[in-house]
């Protein structure tokens, strides 16, 4: 039997980096990037520009969505042409190619509005003795994004939750946290967002493998950090998925 095929967008990017460690040789890669990739099947595009895309998805089981503009260092022009724009070019692209399913890369950045306030305020700070009672923030809380940058992932969310209503497109959007080309934590408030290279290859793996049966879901992607305020006992129930490295393993 082929291999499936499995389309990555920004693999040569941090996170594509580490993914493309953890699954190469198990599906046949293809990448969807601006420039080329030595060794993958490589289509040459930019996210903004529907028609220059489309190619890349023929064929395609499954898309893993990692490009963008990220943060808000950048214009607000770069985050609509390519998170906003391009998240809606990827999934129609897939919805036109017949793919089973997008994998989305969201962001911690939905939700870190909350920060701004007790008892968030004071974690991220590194201030715990000041922190008391608190519960950490599931996939069912409220949003709040902190930027550009957070409300357009919270835009490319409810395109997927569009497209997997619509269309019946299996769509999971991942809300990752702070992944560090050093792969260990550098700031106070990365001891409670950090995630490891290892803990999101890992998860994508296994959102790759989920079941076809699972629709839509929203999932945080964050290690095992003591003082980490989002939720991870939901990707346990639903996918299996525990992630192995923690923040208090590396010092500041």
């Amino acid at each position: 039997m082929p291999a499936r095929r499995v389309l990555v967008t920004g693999l040569s990017g941090l996170i594509g980096t580490a993914l493309r460690r953890e699954i190469e040789g198990k599906y046949a890669l293809r990448a969807l990037n601006r420039r080329p990739v030595p060794g993958v099947e490589c289509h040459l595009a930019d996210l903004g520009d529907l028609e220059a895309i489309k190619p890349a998805f023929a064929g395609v089981h499954t898309v893993v969505h990692l490009a963008a503009a990220a943060g808000d260092h950048n214009a607000p022009a770069e985050i609509m042409r390519s998170n906003v724009a391009g998240a809606y070019n990827i999934f129609e692209a897939s919805r036109l190619a017949g793919v089973s399913r997008v994998i989305f890369a969201s962001s911690g950045a939905t939700v870190s509005g909350w920060e701004r306030e007790p008892p968030l305020s004071h974690i991220v700070a590194g201030q715990y003795d000041q922190v008391g009672d608190w519960k950490p923030l599931t996939h069912e809380s409220p949003l709040r994004p902190s930027g550009l940058y957070g409300a357009s992932k919270v835009w490319g969310e409810a395109l997927g939750r569009h497209y997997s209503d619509a269309y019946g497109m299996s769509v999971l959007c991942l809300r990752i946290g702070r992944v560090r080309a050093e792969d260990r934590p550098t700031t106070p408030r990365e001891m409670s967002v950090w995630c490891s290279q290892r803990d999101v290859a890992r998860m994508l793996a296994t959102c790759i493998e989920a079941p076809a049966s699972l629709r839509f879901d929203v999932f945080y992607v964050v290690s095992n950090n003591r003082w980490s305020y989002r939720d991870v006992e939901h990707a346990r129930a639903v996918l299996g998925w525990t992630p192995v490295d923690r923040a208090e393993d590396h010092g500041l």
